[in-house]
Protein backbone atom coordinates (compact mmCIF):
# COMPACT_ATOMS: atom_id res chain seq x y z
CA UNK A 1 0.00 0.00 0.00
CA UNK A 2 1.32 3.62 -1.13
CA UNK A 3 1.06 6.27 0.88
CA UNK A 4 1.71 9.95 0.73
CA UNK A 5 1.54 13.16 2.51
CA UNK A 6 2.25 16.69 0.94
CA UNK A 7 0.50 13.15 2.84
CA UNK A 8 -0.29 11.55 -1.56
CA UNK A 9 -1.40 8.13 -2.96
CA UNK A 10 -1.92 4.80 -0.13
CA UNK A 11 0.05 2.80 -2.95
CA UNK A 12 3.40 3.72 -1.80
CA UNK A 13 3.95 3.61 2.22
CA UNK A 14 7.43 5.78 2.95
CA UNK A 15 6.68 9.03 0.67
CA UNK A 16 4.03 10.90 3.28
CA UNK A 17 4.57 14.80 2.26
CA UNK A 18 5.04 15.39 -1.63
CA UNK A 19 4.74 18.07 -4.32
CA UNK A 20 3.50 21.57 -3.88
CA UNK A 21 -0.36 22.71 -3.21
CA UNK A 22 -1.83 25.22 -5.37
CA UNK A 23 -2.72 27.20 -2.80
CA UNK A 24 0.61 27.76 -0.69
CA UNK A 25 4.03 26.54 -0.84
CA UNK A 26 3.05 22.78 1.16
CA UNK A 27 6.11 21.47 0.10
CA UNK A 28 8.22 19.01 2.95
CA UNK A 29 9.57 16.09 2.75
CA UNK A 30 8.83 13.06 4.95
CA UNK A 31 10.97 10.35 3.54
CA UNK A 32 13.41 10.55 6.07
CA UNK A 33 11.74 11.70 8.89
CA UNK A 34 11.76 9.16 11.77
CA UNK A 35 10.34 12.19 14.11
CA UNK A 36 8.46 15.27 13.55
CA UNK A 37 11.10 18.24 12.15
CA UNK A 38 9.70 21.54 13.49
CA UNK A 39 10.58 25.01 11.83
CA UNK A 40 13.06 26.67 14.59
CA UNK A 41 10.78 29.74 14.74
CA UNK A 42 8.21 27.36 16.10
CA UNK A 43 9.92 25.98 19.34
CA UNK A 44 8.52 28.37 22.11
CA UNK A 45 8.96 26.59 24.88
CA UNK A 46 6.35 26.06 27.43
CA UNK A 47 6.76 25.97 31.12
CA UNK A 48 4.82 23.61 33.13
CA UNK A 49 3.83 26.31 35.52
CA UNK A 50 2.88 29.03 33.15
CA UNK A 51 1.12 26.30 31.51
CA UNK A 52 -1.09 25.35 34.71
CA UNK A 53 -1.67 28.89 35.71
CA UNK A 54 -3.34 29.62 32.44
CA UNK A 55 -5.44 26.68 31.81
CA UNK A 56 -8.41 27.70 33.40
CA UNK A 57 -8.63 31.03 31.75
CA UNK A 58 -8.01 30.02 28.33
CA UNK A 59 -9.80 26.44 28.42
CA UNK A 60 -13.45 28.45 29.33
CA UNK A 61 -12.42 31.46 26.91
CA UNK A 62 -11.82 28.95 24.16
CA UNK A 63 -14.48 27.12 24.51
CA UNK A 64 -17.29 29.45 24.47
CA UNK A 65 -15.57 31.85 21.57
CA UNK A 66 -17.51 30.89 18.20
CA UNK A 67 -15.90 30.40 15.21
CA UNK A 68 -15.07 33.90 13.14
CA UNK A 69 -18.23 35.11 11.20
CA UNK A 70 -16.21 36.72 9.18
CA UNK A 71 -15.32 33.25 7.75
CA UNK A 72 -14.30 33.20 3.80
CA UNK A 73 -13.02 30.13 3.26
CA UNK A 74 -14.03 26.62 4.14
CA UNK A 75 -11.36 23.65 4.46
CA UNK A 76 -12.23 20.54 2.94
CA UNK A 77 -10.88 17.07 3.94
CA UNK A 78 -10.84 14.40 1.34
CA UNK A 79 -10.49 10.17 1.26
CA UNK A 80 -8.47 10.74 -1.69
CA UNK A 81 -4.94 11.68 -2.75
CA UNK A 82 -6.08 14.91 -3.50
CA UNK A 83 -5.22 16.35 0.21
CA UNK A 84 -7.35 18.97 1.56
CA UNK A 85 -9.08 20.72 -0.61
CA UNK A 86 -9.91 24.58 -0.41
CA UNK A 87 -13.17 26.59 -1.50
CA UNK A 88 -14.15 30.23 -0.54
CA UNK A 89 -17.84 31.06 1.17
CA UNK A 90 -19.85 33.59 0.76
CA UNK A 91 -21.89 33.91 3.87
CA UNK A 92 -24.76 35.96 2.70
CA UNK A 93 -25.39 33.84 -0.17
CA UNK A 94 -24.45 30.82 1.24
CA UNK A 95 -22.67 29.90 -2.18
CA UNK A 96 -19.12 28.27 -2.37
CA UNK A 97 -16.57 28.18 -5.33
CA UNK A 98 -13.69 26.04 -5.23
CA UNK A 99 -10.09 27.36 -4.85
CA UNK A 100 -7.71 24.35 -5.41
CA UNK A 101 -5.64 22.19 -3.11
CA UNK A 102 -4.95 23.40 0.04
CA UNK A 103 -2.69 21.02 0.93
CA UNK A 104 -1.52 17.74 -0.49
CA UNK A 105 -2.53 15.19 2.73
CA UNK A 106 -3.36 11.71 1.42
CA UNK A 107 -6.42 10.17 3.05
CA UNK A 108 -7.24 13.60 5.19
CA UNK A 109 -10.41 12.18 6.98
CA UNK A 110 -10.57 14.62 9.21
CA UNK A 111 -9.30 17.92 10.34
CA UNK A 112 -9.68 20.06 13.07
CA UNK A 113 -8.94 23.50 13.98
CA UNK A 114 -6.76 24.78 17.44
CA UNK A 115 -8.73 26.53 19.46
CA UNK A 116 -6.82 29.75 18.71
CA UNK A 117 -7.58 29.05 15.28
CA UNK A 118 -3.56 29.27 14.49
CA UNK A 119 -2.98 25.67 13.75
CA UNK A 120 -4.60 22.88 11.75
CA UNK A 121 -4.55 19.22 12.82
CA UNK A 122 -5.28 16.11 10.16
CA UNK A 123 -6.23 12.79 10.95
CA UNK A 124 -4.84 10.24 8.08
CA UNK A 125 -6.77 7.20 8.00
CA UNK A 126 -3.87 5.21 6.22
CA UNK A 127 -2.73 1.65 6.45
CA UNK A 128 1.00 2.44 6.58
CA UNK A 129 3.22 5.21 7.39
CA UNK A 130 6.84 5.28 7.35
CA UNK A 131 6.74 1.87 6.07
CA UNK A 132 5.00 0.53 9.50
CA UNK A 133 1.43 -0.40 9.76
CA UNK A 134 -0.40 3.03 10.89
CA UNK A 135 -2.06 5.86 10.50
CA UNK A 136 -0.81 9.50 10.38
CA UNK A 137 -1.79 12.85 12.04
CA UNK A 138 -0.06 16.06 10.67
CA UNK A 139 -0.01 19.88 11.55
CA UNK A 140 -0.13 22.73 9.52
CA UNK A 141 0.40 26.36 9.90
CA UNK A 142 -2.67 28.48 9.57
CA UNK A 143 -2.66 31.80 7.94
CA UNK A 144 -5.68 33.92 6.00
CA UNK A 145 -6.64 30.05 5.05
CA UNK A 146 -3.76 29.05 4.01
CA UNK A 147 -1.70 26.11 5.48
CA UNK A 148 2.04 26.08 5.99
CA UNK A 149 3.27 21.88 6.95
CA UNK A 150 4.79 21.68 10.68
CA UNK A 151 5.21 17.90 11.78
CA UNK A 152 3.53 14.98 11.12
CA UNK A 153 3.91 11.92 13.27
CA UNK A 154 2.54 8.06 13.44
CA UNK A 155 -0.72 7.74 14.97
CA UNK A 156 0.18 4.33 16.81
CA UNK A 157 -2.67 2.47 14.92
CA UNK A 158 -4.27 1.65 11.63
CA UNK A 159 -7.23 3.79 9.54
CA UNK A 160 -6.77 7.05 12.05
CA UNK A 161 -10.04 8.40 11.43
CA UNK A 162 -10.92 11.32 14.03
CA UNK A 163 -9.10 13.61 16.07
CA UNK A 164 -9.90 16.82 18.60
CA UNK A 165 -7.97 18.94 20.61
CA UNK A 166 -8.11 19.31 24.33
CA UNK A 167 -9.42 23.00 25.15
CA UNK A 168 -6.80 24.63 25.71
CA UNK A 169 -5.28 23.18 22.25
CA UNK A 170 -1.68 21.85 23.66
CA UNK A 171 -3.01 18.25 23.33
CA UNK A 172 -4.49 16.55 20.65
CA UNK A 173 -5.54 13.01 20.82
CA UNK A 174 -6.72 10.36 17.99
CA UNK A 175 -8.65 7.57 17.43
CA UNK A 176 -7.60 4.89 15.65
CA UNK A 177 -10.36 2.69 13.91
CA UNK A 178 -9.02 -0.21 12.20
CA UNK A 179 -6.35 -0.46 14.89
CA UNK A 180 -8.55 -0.40 17.60
CA UNK A 181 -6.63 2.10 19.59
CA UNK A 182 -6.12 6.00 20.70
CA UNK A 183 -3.03 7.84 21.35
CA UNK A 184 -2.39 11.47 22.83
CA UNK A 185 0.25 14.33 21.43
CA UNK A 186 1.77 17.30 22.92
CA UNK A 187 1.54 19.95 20.42
CA UNK A 188 3.80 23.17 21.18
CA UNK A 189 2.87 26.12 18.71
CA UNK A 190 1.09 23.57 16.36
CA UNK A 191 4.53 21.22 16.08
CA UNK A 192 3.41 17.53 17.66
CA UNK A 193 5.34 15.45 19.92
CA UNK A 194 5.74 11.38 19.84
CA UNK A 195 3.12 9.71 21.61
CA UNK A 196 2.77 10.86 25.00
CA UNK A 197 -0.05 8.06 25.76
CA UNK A 198 -1.53 5.72 23.69
CA UNK A 199 -3.66 2.34 24.11
CA UNK A 200 -4.49 -0.74 22.12
CA UNK A 201 -8.52 -2.02 22.69
CA UNK A 202 -10.04 -5.08 23.11
CA UNK A 203 -13.13 -5.80 21.81
CA UNK A 204 -15.46 -8.70 22.39
CA UNK A 205 -14.18 -12.20 23.39
CA UNK A 206 -15.40 -13.37 20.05
CA UNK A 207 -17.57 -10.60 18.15
CA UNK A 208 -19.98 -8.76 19.26
CA UNK A 209 -23.63 -8.71 18.03
CA UNK A 210 -23.14 -7.13 14.70
CA UNK A 211 -20.69 -10.09 13.84
CA UNK A 212 -19.27 -8.21 10.46
CA UNK A 213 -18.93 -4.64 12.21
CA UNK A 214 -17.67 -5.63 15.78
CA UNK A 215 -15.20 -8.42 15.21
CA UNK A 216 -12.87 -6.72 16.90
CA UNK A 217 -12.76 -2.83 18.94
CA UNK A 218 -12.74 -0.13 16.83
CA UNK A 219 -12.15 3.28 18.45
CA UNK A 220 -14.05 5.93 16.04
CA UNK A 221 -14.12 9.27 18.45
CA UNK A 222 -12.21 11.60 20.86
CA UNK A 223 -14.23 14.07 22.73
CA UNK A 224 -13.43 16.34 25.82
CA UNK A 225 -15.50 17.50 28.39
CA UNK A 226 -16.60 20.68 29.06
CA UNK A 227 -14.13 21.28 31.86
CA UNK A 228 -11.34 19.72 30.09
CA UNK A 229 -10.71 17.24 32.86
CA UNK A 230 -12.15 14.29 30.96
CA UNK A 231 -11.49 12.32 27.89
CA UNK A 232 -13.74 10.24 26.44
CA UNK A 233 -12.79 7.32 23.44
CA UNK A 234 -15.98 5.63 21.57
CA UNK A 235 -15.33 2.38 20.65
CA UNK A 236 -17.88 1.06 17.94
CA UNK A 237 -16.36 -2.49 18.11
CA UNK A 238 -16.64 -2.66 21.69
CA UNK A 239 -19.99 -1.31 22.31
CA UNK A 240 -18.07 0.76 24.77
CA UNK A 241 -17.21 4.67 25.48
CA UNK A 242 -13.42 4.56 27.57
CA UNK A 243 -13.06 7.39 30.08
CA UNK A 244 -9.99 8.85 30.89
CA UNK A 245 -8.64 11.58 33.00
CA UNK A 246 -6.52 14.24 31.52
CA UNK A 247 -3.30 15.82 32.66
CA UNK A 248 -3.64 18.77 30.12
CA UNK A 249 0.47 19.81 30.86
CA UNK A 250 1.95 16.30 29.64
CA UNK A 251 -1.00 14.72 27.46
CA UNK A 252 -1.18 12.02 29.61
CA UNK A 253 -4.49 9.85 30.30
CA UNK A 254 -5.30 7.80 32.99
CA UNK A 255 -8.15 5.06 32.93
CA UNK A 256 -11.17 6.90 34.59
CA UNK A 257 -13.84 3.64 33.82
CA UNK A 258 -16.06 3.34 30.86
CA UNK A 259 -19.57 3.80 29.72
CA UNK A 260 -20.90 0.49 28.52
CA UNK A 261 -23.48 1.01 25.57
CA UNK A 262 -26.18 -1.48 24.51
CA UNK A 263 -24.91 -4.78 22.91
CA UNK A 264 -24.91 -3.70 19.08
CA UNK A 265 -25.46 -0.03 19.45
CA UNK A 266 -21.71 0.66 17.89
CA UNK A 267 -21.31 4.23 19.92
CA UNK A 268 -19.85 6.55 17.28
CA UNK A 269 -20.13 9.98 18.46
CA UNK A 270 -19.84 11.84 21.38
CA UNK A 271 -20.73 15.78 21.61
CA UNK A 272 -22.09 17.78 24.78
CA UNK A 273 -24.36 20.26 25.31
CA UNK A 274 -22.88 23.84 25.44
CA UNK A 275 -24.36 24.49 29.08
CA UNK A 276 -25.79 21.59 30.66
CA UNK A 277 -24.50 17.71 31.75
CA UNK A 278 -25.51 16.58 28.89
CA UNK A 279 -24.00 14.53 25.71
CA UNK A 280 -25.13 13.17 23.13
CA UNK A 281 -23.91 9.61 21.26
CA UNK A 282 -25.08 8.77 17.83
CA UNK A 283 -25.01 4.68 17.90
CA UNK A 284 -23.80 3.93 14.26
CA UNK A 285 -25.13 0.15 14.19
CA UNK A 286 -28.93 0.54 14.72
CA UNK A 287 -29.48 4.40 13.88
CA UNK A 288 -29.78 5.45 17.80
CA UNK A 289 -29.00 8.65 19.75
CA UNK A 290 -28.32 7.83 23.37
CA UNK A 291 -29.14 10.81 25.43
CA UNK A 292 -26.78 11.02 28.77
CA UNK A 293 -25.92 12.72 31.79
CA UNK A 294 -22.66 13.81 32.55
CA UNK A 295 -20.89 13.21 36.10
CA UNK A 296 -18.69 16.64 36.36
CA UNK A 297 -17.04 14.88 39.76
CA UNK A 298 -15.49 11.51 38.31
CA UNK A 299 -16.64 11.87 34.45
CA UNK A 300 -19.31 8.94 34.52
CA UNK A 301 -21.91 8.86 31.54
CA UNK A 302 -25.51 7.72 32.10
CA UNK A 303 -28.12 7.46 30.05
CA UNK A 304 -31.50 9.55 30.14
CA UNK A 305 -32.88 9.08 26.87
CA UNK A 306 -32.98 7.08 23.77
CA UNK A 307 -34.33 7.78 20.37
CA UNK A 308 -34.32 6.55 17.27
CA UNK A 309 -33.53 8.43 14.06
CA UNK A 310 -35.00 5.92 11.31
CA UNK A 311 -38.42 6.58 10.54
CA UNK A 312 -41.09 4.33 11.77
CA UNK A 313 -41.76 2.72 7.52
CA UNK A 314 -38.70 -0.10 6.77
CA UNK A 315 -35.86 0.88 4.86
CA UNK A 316 -36.17 0.22 0.83
CA UNK A 317 -34.69 -2.99 0.02
CA UNK A 318 -31.31 -3.41 -0.08
CA UNK A 319 -30.58 0.01 2.26
CA UNK A 320 -28.34 -0.28 5.47
CA UNK A 321 -28.75 2.50 7.79
CA UNK A 322 -26.20 3.73 9.96
CA UNK A 323 -26.10 6.76 12.17
CA UNK A 324 -23.44 9.12 11.48
CA UNK A 325 -22.61 12.49 13.18
CA UNK A 326 -24.32 15.51 15.19
CA UNK A 327 -24.48 19.35 15.58
CA UNK A 328 -25.31 21.29 18.25
CA UNK A 329 -26.69 25.01 18.10
CA UNK A 330 -24.80 27.50 20.27
CA UNK A 331 -27.36 28.04 22.06
CA UNK A 332 -28.16 24.73 23.11
CA UNK A 333 -31.49 24.89 21.72
CA UNK A 334 -31.36 22.57 18.59
CA UNK A 335 -29.48 19.35 17.82
CA UNK A 336 -29.46 17.83 14.24
CA UNK A 337 -28.09 14.22 13.42
CA UNK A 338 -27.06 12.68 9.99
CA UNK A 339 -28.33 9.36 9.14
CA UNK A 340 -26.47 7.39 6.48
CA UNK A 341 -28.28 4.77 3.88
CA UNK A 342 -31.64 6.74 3.70
CA UNK A 343 -28.98 10.00 3.84
CA UNK A 344 -31.03 12.54 5.77
CA UNK A 345 -30.27 14.77 8.56
CA UNK A 346 -32.72 15.13 11.43
CA UNK A 347 -33.59 18.02 13.82
CA UNK A 348 -34.43 18.04 17.07
CA UNK A 349 -35.38 20.31 19.99
CA UNK A 350 -33.43 20.16 22.84
CA UNK A 351 -35.62 20.57 25.92
CA UNK A 352 -34.57 23.71 28.58
CA UNK A 353 -34.51 21.81 31.43
CA UNK A 354 -33.13 18.21 31.08
CA UNK A 355 -31.76 18.18 27.50
CA UNK A 356 -33.96 15.72 25.85
CA UNK A 357 -34.30 15.59 22.61
CA UNK A 358 -38.05 16.37 21.04
CA UNK A 359 -38.10 16.14 16.91
CA UNK A 360 -39.52 18.91 14.88
CA UNK A 361 -43.40 18.74 14.10
CA UNK A 362 -44.30 17.27 10.71
CA UNK A 363 -40.92 15.30 8.88
CA UNK A 364 -37.90 16.12 10.97
CA UNK A 365 -36.04 14.60 8.16
CA UNK A 366 -34.58 16.38 5.33
CA UNK A 367 -32.38 14.45 2.68
CA UNK A 368 -28.96 14.60 3.24
CA UNK A 369 -28.34 16.48 -0.37
CA UNK A 370 -26.52 13.23 -1.79
CA UNK A 371 -25.06 10.14 -1.19
CA UNK A 372 -23.18 8.90 2.61
CA UNK A 373 -23.47 12.32 4.45
CA UNK A 374 -20.47 11.46 6.98
CA UNK A 375 -19.61 15.23 8.54
CA UNK A 376 -21.79 18.25 8.48
CA UNK A 377 -21.51 21.76 10.03
CA UNK A 378 -23.13 24.48 10.79
CA UNK A 379 -21.69 28.25 9.17
CA UNK A 380 -20.34 30.82 12.02
CA UNK A 381 -23.65 32.71 11.46
CA UNK A 382 -25.50 29.25 12.08
CA UNK A 383 -27.68 30.69 9.13
CA UNK A 384 -26.52 27.71 6.72
CA UNK A 385 -25.80 24.11 7.26
CA UNK A 386 -23.10 22.48 4.94
CA UNK A 387 -22.68 18.79 4.74
CA UNK A 388 -20.27 16.46 3.36
CA UNK A 389 -21.62 13.73 1.45
CA UNK A 390 -18.87 11.32 1.13
CA UNK A 391 -19.63 8.69 -1.38
CA UNK A 392 -22.04 11.17 -4.01
CA UNK A 393 -18.98 13.40 -3.86
CA UNK A 394 -20.68 16.89 -2.94
CA UNK A 395 -21.10 19.29 -0.69
CA UNK A 396 -24.50 20.78 -0.10
CA UNK A 397 -25.52 23.91 1.70
CA UNK A 398 -28.99 24.32 3.43
CA UNK A 399 -30.77 27.43 4.27
CA UNK A 400 -31.29 27.42 8.41
CA UNK A 401 -33.88 29.55 10.23
CA UNK A 402 -31.89 30.76 13.15
CA UNK A 403 -34.63 31.55 15.85
CA UNK A 404 -36.73 28.50 14.37
CA UNK A 405 -34.05 25.84 13.68
CA UNK A 406 -35.60 25.12 10.64
CA UNK A 407 -33.42 23.60 7.56
CA UNK A 408 -34.54 24.49 4.08
CA UNK A 409 -35.59 21.09 2.31
CA UNK A 410 -33.67 21.65 -0.45
CA UNK A 411 -30.06 22.67 -1.21
CA UNK A 412 -27.41 23.78 -3.36
CA UNK A 413 -24.62 21.36 -4.27
CA UNK A 414 -20.99 21.82 -4.94
CA UNK A 415 -19.22 18.84 -6.21
CA UNK A 416 -16.04 17.83 -4.08
CA UNK A 417 -13.89 14.75 -4.04
CA UNK A 418 -15.00 12.20 -1.71
CA UNK A 419 -15.85 14.56 1.02
CA UNK A 420 -15.40 13.56 4.70
CA UNK A 421 -14.79 16.93 6.73
CA UNK A 422 -15.40 20.77 6.76
CA UNK A 423 -14.02 23.14 8.61
CA UNK A 424 -14.19 27.03 8.46
CA UNK A 425 -10.85 29.32 8.49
Amino acid sequence: MRLVFSCGSRSAGHNLWRSPAPIGDNRFDMRNQNSPQPLASLQTPLTRRGFVAGLAAFSIAAAAQPANPDSRRILVGSDTNDGILSFAWDPATGKIAPEGIAAKVSQSTWIQLSPDRHYLYVACELEEFEGKPTGAVASYAVSNGKLRPISAVSSTGRGTCHLTTDHTGHVVICANYTGGSSAAFVANNGKLTAPSWSEHYKGYPDHGPIADRQEAAHAHFASLSPDNRFVYINDLGADKIHIYKLDASTGVLTPAGSYEAQPGDGPRTLHFHPARQVAYCVNELNSTVQVLTWNASDGSLHPLQRVSLLPNSPAPAGVTNTGCDAVLTRDGRFAYFANRGEDFIMSFHIEPASGMLKPFAGDPRIPSGGTTPRNFVLDPTERWMLVANQKSGNLSVFARNPKTGELSREGKNYPAATPMCIVFV
